[in-house]
């Protein structure tokens, strides 16, 4: 039975890195795009449209940042939640030696440069064009 739960936890570990890494790469992804968009749109003449789709991209991108964003922070609380799980498998078993516990805190620096490389890219991509708007 142990090792049923062993491996139903290793997999939920899995599941939990392919969700980050589809909301940290979506999210980017779509920054860049936008800020590309958002930037030819902010240098064309347009008048009220111009105005209304760079509006609407910066919706957009406050959303899905937003949605990235709380993924993340779930993400590494559900980590924490199954490593430590693990932890006191591997402790009533007698083999929690084998596993640093010093690698949660590397955990957290991970999602904490993930959270802020979604961040920052999602600042870039609403300020610029808006900088390029205005000039």
């Amino acid at each position: 039975m142990i090792q049923r739960v062993h491996e139903h936890l290793l997999g939920e570990l899995a599941t939990n890195t392919r969700t980050d890494t589809i909301f940290v790469i979506t999210a980017i992804l779509l920054n860049l795009v936008t800020l590309g968009v958002n930037s030819g749109v902010a240098s064309a003449e347009g008048g009220a449209v111009q105005t209304v789709v760079m509006f609407t991209f910066a919706a957009l991108i406050i959303i899905i940042n937003l949605v990235a964003e709380i993924g993340l922070i779930r993400g590494r609380q559900s980590r924490a939640k199954i490593i430590n799980g693990l932890m006191k498998m591997y402790k009533d078993q007698g083999v929690d030696g084998y596993y640093d516990p010093s690698l949660l805190g590397d955990y957290s620096t991970r999602y904490n440069l993930f959270i802020l490389a979604v961040l920052f890219t999602g600042i870039v991509a609403l300020v610029i064009p808006f900088i390029l708007f205005t000039l």
